[in-house]
């Protein structure tokens, strides 16, 4: 139900981060690793979801598109340019690099074992969470190096989601995990 007398906020109403202020702002340490993902209206919306949620860094690999390419700016609405990114041609040399850093490794993949966010303790962060490409999803040799699994419940009759719609929900999940733990 509507209260009455509400109504939407103005542009010139929501505050946010200007660009000057966005050097100043710590991220949330979750960084995101997407592997092969085809689509460029995927990896533009997985900027703007990355902006939202203020996460470190994007690991665009393989056959992942770059902001180069303009068919993501469609998506990305100029979030390509807040976000950093980078662009890594082999997807379990970029796991195994950020996994030395001390990040623990989810994939957002259906396993016999998934982890759910609100059991994610301190030790879990910094964490990376790897997205799958649209069709075969995760590959194997990424998953064997994975600490984790995240699993969206899906109470209909599909298996999965769009990557970029799973992204959103898993990523707002672990921020607000993340913030739980470490907010004071």
């Amino acid at each position: 139900m509507i209260k009455s007398g509400m109504r939407k906020l103005r542009h010139e109403e929501i505050v946010r981060l200007t660009p000057a202020d966005q050097g100043h702002s710590p991220r949330h340490p979750i960084a995101v690793v997407v592997d092969n993902v085809r689509s460029m209206h995927n990896v533009g919306s997985f900027f703007r979801t990355s902006d939202g949620a203020w996460i470190e860094k994007l690991y665009l690999t393989g056959i992942t598109a770059t902001p180069d390419h303009q068919g993501l700016h469609k998506t990305a609405l100029g979030a390509q340019e807040t976000v950093p990114w980078e662009h890594v041609e082999n997807t379990v040399e970029c796991i195994r690099r950020i996994k030395a850093e001390g990040y623990t490794i989810a994939v957002l993949e259906l396993t016999d074992t998934p982890s759910r966010v609100h059991d994610l303790l301190p030790c879990h962060f910094p964490l990376a969470l790897v997205l799958g490409n649209e069709v075969q999803g995760v590959q194997d040799e990424v998953l064997a190096l994975a600490d984790l699994a995240i699993e969206i419940p899906q109470y209909g009759s599909k298996q999965s989601l769009n990557v970029s719609v799973a992204y959103g929900i898993a990523v707002f999940d672990l921020v607000r995990r993340y913030r739980a733990l470490f907010a004071s």
